[in-house]
């Protein structure tokens, strides 16, 4: 959150288990240091200097290990900085302590008195009062958006009335006379809120003169954050109220905000068969994320964040045949052959989009829907092969600069050498694969696509056609270096096979071509 208002930092990190953990704990132990709770107001909930520490998994680490990842944390904190610490989500050491509302029930002003209760003592850490830090809770738990939509309204009163339509727990029940109605022993009944996996209050941001429905969204495949925007509109038009946009704090996955785009698209009859930046678009400005403040999609998406720079594709032409030209074997011949077959695929989703757009086509949308994400999906796959080529061959490379002084550094590099060859020729063939597959999507283009477009889906053939001899060329040459006589065969076998079948769709699809362009096909 930014603004006084909240008085709140989110800070999310990225890296390996090792460095997370010394990370997290150093955080905890600088907000420690830095923050006295005994000064501290906000609009947000919380109880300590460092309310809340989960660990998520995000790419080649298990639930599991973040659970361990959280209980290591959560005992140094109370062991060497004296912060009493509650185990939530994955990691609760009880199922009452499973929901983070609960074991934040009270925040730092009641937090004396809930140590004292010994249903609450802490996981780790005394159960005495630290009156500067207050208490963190340390959990691990899937991905959490914590996603907020604004109102033109400061009243809290009316966002307050949205949350509690929208949220998972509802509200309490109330009788005719507006009573809470009460079960026989005594609890208040629930009506069940509109959305499941959705936490929300409402709050007033005196920065942005608005309030706003805030929103945790703990599955965000069960409900994603257009779902909860749209319930939000829904509920703020009963109210004669509009909703201006809304804010993503911290970070957010890839296919979140393209399940927004793609729900956008097609609410507007478009086709969602785009690359993936236009989806992220459509989602952008759908949900109005630049209302408060910008959302830049390269610092804000998970996966954006974690892209590697230098990578080939995100070159610019004259950069890429720049590296392509020089005195280096990678990128080389491999890496051209995946990007043809990119190429290929591009035009192919070209021609489903101009298909799906013309009128008078209107029965192909379907399957130009179809055809031109089959194309898109494509695309995405072999621009991925164009750095992975140039990657496995560097990985062959430092297999081969291995050190060879004794028998057994020779029989390890020897072993290297061969496993790394290998990976090297399993690329090349994927992109034999996936370029006859684009020559078929090719085919389809042809046949049923906009005849004005017929050359570019002819282009696209060919494209494909040449990925297609190019990456069986490059899986050829690195089989000179694999001593696996039976692998070598199964290999060749698989890429001549396919270069006779790609060349035979090829005919098919030059003949296809020529009798459109010529008027043949009615």
């Amino acid at each position: 959150d930014s603004g006084e208002a909240t008085n709140r930092t989110v800070m999310t990190f990225v890296g390996s288990p090792k460095g997370v953990t010394e990370a997290a704990f150093q955080a905890i132990a600088r907000a420690a240091e830095l923050i006295d709770m005994k000064n501290h107001f906000g609009e947000h909930a919380r109880m300590g200097a460092t309310d809340v520490c989960p660990f998520v998994p995000i790419r080649g680490v298990t639930m599991e290990e973040c659970v361990e990842i959280a209980k290591f944390v959560g005992k140094r904190v109370g062991d060497e900085l004296s912060i009493p610490v509650y185990l939530y989500e994955n990691a609760a050491s009880t199922p009452e302590r499973q929901n983070l509302a609960n074991v934040r029930a009270g925040e730092y002003e009641g937090l004396a008195d809930k140590l004292k209760d010994p249903d609450w003592k802490p996981d780790f850490g005394k159960a005495q009062f630290n009156a500067k830090s207050g208490a963190t809770a340390v959990g691990a738990r899937q991905f959490l958006i914590a996603y907020n939509v604004n109102l033109n309204t400061r009243d809290r009163k009316m966002a307050t009335d949205i949350a509690l339509d929208i949220r998972e727990a509802g509200r309490a029940k109330r009788d005719e006379e507006g009573q809470i109605v009460r079960d026989k022993d005594g609890n208040a009944l629930k009506v069940p809120g509109l959305l499941k996996d959705c936490k929300a209050v409402g709050w007033e941001i005196e920065e942005y003169g608005k309030a706003q429905v805030s929103i945790n969204l703990t599955d965000y495949t069960v409900t994603p954050p257009h779902s909860a925007f749209e319930a939000v509109r829904d509920g703020a038009r009963k109210r004669w109220l509009r909703v201006t946009g809304s804010e993503i704090v911290g970070l957010i996955p890839l296919e979140a905000m393209l399940m927004a785009g793609r729900h956008y698209l097609t609410a507007q009859g478009k086709t969602t068969a785009v690359p993936e930046s236009q989806l992220v678009h459509a989602a952008v400005e759908s949900l109005g994320l630049n209302d408060v403040s910008k959302f830049d999609p390269n610092e804000r998406i998970v996966e954006y964040r974690l892209r590697e720079s230098g990578d080939l594709v995100s070159m610019t032409v004259d950069g890429f045949t720049d590296e392509l030209s020089i005195d280096s074997p990678a990128p080389g011949g491999g890496s051209v052959s995946a990007l043809m077959g990119t190429l290929g695929a591009a035009l192919v989703s070209m021609v489903a989009a101009l298909t799906h757009g013309k009128k008078g086509m209107e029965d192909s949308r379907e399957e130009m829907e179809f055809l031109g994400s089959q194309a898109q999906a494509l695309k995405k796959r072999l621009t991925s092969l164009v750095d992975e080529d140039t990657a496995a061959f560097n990985d062959v490379m430092v297999a081969f600069r291995m050190k060879r002084k004794t028998d057994k550094q020779k029989a390890e590099r020897d072993a290297a050498i061969q496993s790394a060859t290998k990976n090297v020729t399993q690329i090349p063939l994927v992109v034999t694969q996936l370029c006859f597959e684009v020559l078929e999507l090719s085919k389809t283009a042809i046949e049923k696509g906009n005849p004005n477009s017929v050359s570019d889906a002819g282009v696209a053939a060919e494209a494909a056609l040449a990925g297609l001899r190019g990456a069986r060329l490059n899986v050829l040459i690195n089989l000179d270096d694999i001593g696996d006589g039976d692998y070598c065969a199964e290999m060749t076998e698989k890429v001549d096979n396919l270069l006779q079948k790609g060349k035979s769709l090829h005919s098919e699809v030059v003949a296809a071509v020529v009798q459109v362009m010529e008027g043949g096909n009615g």
